[in-house]
């Protein structure tokens, strides 16, 4: 069935009418009066609904049913990852939006090479929000992960410190592996933490777990900035019976 994605204020209950993006897209799909599609407020809730008009530049809709989306994990898993060179940034946000992440937040720390001023990070937070968007639309999401930038190290490690689970993988780390650190109590929230290309700092790690982050070690291969994450999310969305 399509999908479409809008604000929670559109989701009415009785009617629908989809304009601008949402209207050319139907346009493309040559939907026809009577045909279903679904419609997501990108919150979790959405809505069967059945065309009940074509006309240019609009697409009205009949809703037939409102539903809690059954896409969504039971686990919330929001994925820190280090401001990083390149698109790789972009690569995470696609796949841990396809992988069931909660949310997504990237965070200075001290061995960062990429920098942004305000405005830059302003647009570049408009970007990455349009590829989580796209990435929940394409996989079947009921809800868009939302993008967040902090301003500090300190604040992200506050920030992920709120979860039942907050984790940070550290390559020198050898004691505690991610399963311990699952295993060792129920959790419905997690966090994931990782640093940039060059690592984390050792005065970092030593912060981290005075915030109340568990340090954890993703096995005894040194994994890249960009497939931490994704392989920490995996592990974990498995270990909730999501996989």
């Amino acid at each position: 069935m399509t999908r479409f994605f809008v604000t929670p204020e559109e989701l009415q209950p009785d009617f629908l009418v989809l304009t601008g993006e949402n209207a050319q897209h139907a346009k493309v799909l040559r939907l026809k009066n009577g045909e279903e599609v679904l419609v997501c407020d990108g919150q979790g809730r959405e809505c069967v609904c059945a065309v009940s008009d074509v006309s240019p530049g609009q697409i009205s809709l009949v809703v037939r049913k409102r539903q809690e989306s059954e896409t969504e994990a039971g686990v919330r898993v929001s994925v820190y990852m280090a401001f990083s060179k390149g698109d790789k940034l972009e690569h995470v946000i696609q796949k841990a939006t396809e992988l069931g992440a909660y949310e997504i937040v990237a965070f200075p720390s001290a061995r960062c090479v990429s920098r942004h001023d305000e405005k830059s990070l302003r647009n570049k937070l408009e970007r990455w929000q349009k590829i989580a968007a796209s990435a929940a639309e394409q996989s079947g999401r009921g809800r868009i992960p939302r993008v967040v930038a902090v301003s500090s190290y300190g604040a992200a490690l506050e920030r992920a410190a709120r979860a039942d689970k907050a984790l940070l993988f550290y390559e020198n780390e050898q004691a505690t592996t991610l399963r311990m650190a699952l295993e060792s109590g129920s959790y419905t929230s997690v966090s994931l933490m990782t640093g940039p290309e060059g690592g984390l700092e050792p005065s970092e790690v030593a912060q981290a777990a005075a915030a109340g982050l568990t340090i954890c070690t993703l096995g005894k291969r040194i994994l890249r900035c960009e497939t931490a994450p994704l392989c920490a999310l995996s592990a974990v969305m498995y270990d909730a019976g999501e996989f």
